[in-house]
């Protein structure tokens, strides 16, 4: 087998992954086991993980379904919200397993009800996470009814993200599943610890897969899907030899297939399954896979201050098939490109 029919790369990490609970945590953590040594696991639970006793009570439950042998880590955030404390900062901070706070502007994405309405309510807790160095994590949006949802993102850089930064410029920022042109570049150029996750479905796919052959609600995520001048600076900002701000994080969001099949459908792609075949695809067809370990393996660990993993993985040019659907709970969960072709797999 030639060099370039396989890659083999230092174990990447997942910086944003959904898992749920419950049987549907059961059904789901074995895919990202299978390819990550560690994750960042959001907190946007019914009831949401707001205290570090909630992560640890979380934590306990993912290790209790994650598969025998697996050396897999779950790392662990909070849900911010108006009434975050301080103290609360600390208790994360001294923990050993909270790695950052999530912000959810109220009403932006699933789940996200008690998320954060004004974060003038937060300036005393986000000084406390700068002075003790637990990053931001930040889903990038706007819910100003009167912005068009293709550009709440841009226009968050404007209103949200420039303002906090020039008040809290040691805050260490992660730009959360970043979408558009006017992110990749804000990431590249800014000044400050800032980085920012892309996703599989971000680089591969623009809006227009959502309308192809009808509404098709498993390309259906939020931020959503942009135009392909977005698509390419995130794969340019993705495979670029200057790439060091910008890592994995799958937002793998499962949501059973009848709620994503109906007249109001969740917003989540389910990538957990062939995450990193996905990413290998967009590294190929840009021919960077020399690139790929920075972006899957290394950048991200660097930027949360942690060291990279020891072992290794490989991905062998091997065309497979992608399950219709697979087993969620007591329902089934529909992967992203369900029955597609990929060219990489997980050896």
């Amino acid at each position: 087998m030639s060099q370039t029919d396989q890659i083999t790369i230092t174990r990447p990490d997942d910086w944003h992954l959904h898992l749920r609970d419950g049987e549907a945590l059961k059904s789901v953590i074995g895919h990202s086991a299978a390819q990550f040594r560690r994750a960042i696991i959001m907190p946007n639970l019914r009831p949401p993980v707001t205290t570090t006793e909630q992560a640890r009570e979380y934590r306990q439950r993912i290790m209790a379904a994650v598969p025998a042998g697996s050396g897999f880590e779950p790392l662990m955030t909070l849900y911010l919200t108006d009434n975050t404390t301080p103290d609360e900062i600390i208790k994360a901070g001294e923990s050993g397993i909270v790695y950052g706070v999530k912000l959810y502007p109220a009403g932006a994405t699933t789940n996200s009800d008690a998320g954060v309405t004004d974060l003038a309510k937060c300036m005393k807790t986000l000084e406390t996470m700068q002075a003790h160095g637990i990053p931001l994590l930040m889903h990038g949006e706007v819910t100003d009814p009167e912005v068009d949802i293709f550009d709440r993102e841009a226009v968050f850089i404007d209103r949200v993200l420039l303002p906090l930064r020039k008040s809290l410029p040691e805050l260490k920022i992660v730009f959360e599943h970043i979408t558009t042109k006017e992110a990749a570049q804000y990431v590249a150029q800014a000044e400050g610890p800032i980085g920012a996750t892309i996703t599989a479905h971000h680089l591969l796919f623009n809006r227009n897969v959502i309308f192809t052959g009808g509404i098709c609600p498993h390309y259906y995520c939020l931020p959503v899907l942009k135009r392909e001048e977005n698509r390419k600076a995130l794969v340019q900002a993705a495979t670029g030899h200057n790439n060091e701000r910008f890592f994995i994080g799958t937002d793998s969001a499962p949501h059973a297939k009848d709620l994503k099949e109906n007249a109001c459908g969740c917003a989540g792609c389910y990538t957990a399954l062939h995450a990193l075949e996905l990413y290998a695809r967009v590294f190929d067809d840009h021919h960077a896979l020399d690139r790929f370990e920075a972006f899957a393996s290394l950048n991200g660990a660097k930027f949360y201050g942690l060291s990279p993993n020891s072992e290794k993985i490989t991905l062998v040019r091997q065309r497979w098939q992608i399950p219709e659907q697979l087993p969620f709970g007591e329902e089934t969960v529909v992967p992203l490109m369900a029955g597609g072709i990929l060219e990489w797999k997980n050896a």
